[in-house]
């Protein structure tokens, strides 16, 4: 049960970094990014953006998801 909490707030943790960080300045100054303009035009692009915070959106989910079902797993026990 431990390790299924575990997996939950990994899942909403992360999904909600992926949500937040492409419309963060912390998007924009990444060392990462200077390095290549071509992948720094990829990143400034609104499709990649709004794909990364739609993965975002899935993991919030999938973690809403798995957390209803340890509850409602626990009442049917």
């Amino acid at each position: 049960m431990f390790s299924r909490l575990l997996l939950i707030l990994y899942f909403i943790e992360s999904g909600l970094l992926l949500l937040v960080a492409p419309w963060s300045t912390f998007w924009d100054r990444n060392a990462f990014l200077q390095i290549s303009s071509g992948l720094a035009h990829a990143a400034e692009s609104g499709f990649v953006r709004g794909a990364v915070s739609g993965v975002g959106v899935l993991l919030v989910c999938a973690g809403i998801i798995e957390l209803a079902t340890l509850i409602v797993g626990r009442r049917g026990a």
